[in-house]
Parts: structure tokens; sequence; C-alpha cells
């Protein structure tokens, strides 16, 4: 496959090309092209699949914080994990997310849940697998995408110093033997969805962040949604 086929921002297409070359990453454009070819709707569009990485280049790279699967429900999936476009209900993960940013930086609620804001300042909202199918969570969880996302977390953690992971529930936590601790600050959590009940509020993941990347002598994030 030519490299110049996969439709990512420059500095990851460079970041990441192994991967781009490898027969996994094929079979996953083979089989997306199938399913859509027999009329599977497949979300994200397929324009947005990669806009973590659009929004977020590498040299801008701050925090990476790991979600699952794309929402799978019509409307709601833009690309970044745990964010919805403007005018979309809010999700309950969300809602919780937000309820934390105002225990912990005293942040007010937002009216909408578009995360763009955070994605531009640095902060990769990475979801582990990149498309669903429409109204069957999971349904590409064994596709090769984890393969993919896999070698972005331990490439980030590898090759870059002084990031912040954020690793929300179980199945994030199982990433953290790819992160070098030495090198990134790795912070855990329950899940900020209701099924945890309230294990996820008081973890003052935001501000711990902020105040590791000042540390490092980055700028930190502003985690208000306006």
């Amino acid at each position: 496959m030519n490299i110049q086929d996969v439709k990512i921002e420059e500095s990851w297409k460079g970041f990441l090309r192994d991967e781009f070359a490898q027969p996994y990453f094929q079979a996953v454009r083979s089989f997306l092209h199938q399913e859509k070819e027999i009329g599977k709707i497949i979300y994200p569009p397929g324009q947005q699949i990669f806009r973590a990485f659009e929004l977020t280049p590498v040299d801008k790279l701050k925090v990476i914080i790991l979600g699952q699967d794309p929402y799978h429900n019509p409307g709601e999936a833009m690309g970044l994990c745990f964010s919805v476009p403007a005018g979309v209900r809010i999700p309950p993960s969300l809602v919780n997310i937000f309820k934390e940013l105002k225990l912990d930086l005293g942040c007010t609620m937002p009216v909408h849940g578009d995360l763009t804001a955070w994605a531009n300042q640095g902060v990769l909202l990475l979801n582990a697998f990149l498309t669903v199918e429409q109204n069957k969570p999971l349904s590409h969880s064994k596709i090769g995408w984890q393969t993919f996302t896999d070698a972005v977390i331990s490439g980030a953690s590898q090759r870059l110093d002084g990031k912040v992971f954020m690793l929300w529930g179980n199945f994030a936590k199982a990433k953290a033997p790819l992160i070098d601790e030495k090198k990134h600050l790795i912070l855990t959590s329950a899940h900020p969805s209701p099924l945890a009940g309230n294990a996820f509020f008081n973890n003052h993941h935001f501000s711990k962040a902020n105040d590791y990347l000042v540390s490092k002598g980055t700028t930190a994030v502003n985690w208000q949604i306006t």
C-alpha cells in the first residue's frame, strides 16, 4: 500500500509509517471498504476516522485520553473519543467527565459535548477502535484497529517525553504496560460511565495533568469547554 493513500495528518503519517506498511492495516482498509460496498453504515464518517490525529499533531501532543470505540448511534461519532458534535445530547460518560472538571477545577458545565477545543490544545482523544458499525457496539474490535492504536500509544511512550496518559476503566488501564512510567505520567481511575457509580469522581486527573505539564515546561491545558 502506498503511504500517500492514507489520509492522516503529516506528522503522524511519518510517525506511524511502519504501521501503514503492515498487512494488518491493509486488511483493516479492505474490511471497511467491503462493509461499505454491501451497504453497512460505519461511524464515524470516513473523513473523520483519523480526526483525532488531524487536530493533534505529534509536536503539539500533551495528553492522551483513551476511549474504547466510537459512539454507534447516528450523528454522534466524530473521530474524538467521548466527544459528540454540538447539538447532540451529551452522553452520560461525558456528563460525568464535565462533573469531575467542576469538582477538580471549578469549570462550569458546558452546554454541548464537542471536545475539539481540547484536541486543538494537544489532547489526543484516541479510541482504541477507530470505527464501528451502526447500532453494533464493539463490532470492529477484532479487525485490527487495536494493533494500530497500541502502536500509537507505545510509539508515543518510546519516542516522546513528558506526556500524560489518562486511562479510565479496566480496558484503558490494561494499556499501562505500553507506557514508560519513568518518562510519562500515567493517571488511572474508574471509567466515567454511570455504571461505575461515583468511582470516577474526585480523581483530580485534570489538575494533576496540568501540574505535571507545567513541571515539564509545557503550557497547561484549558479544560473549560465553552
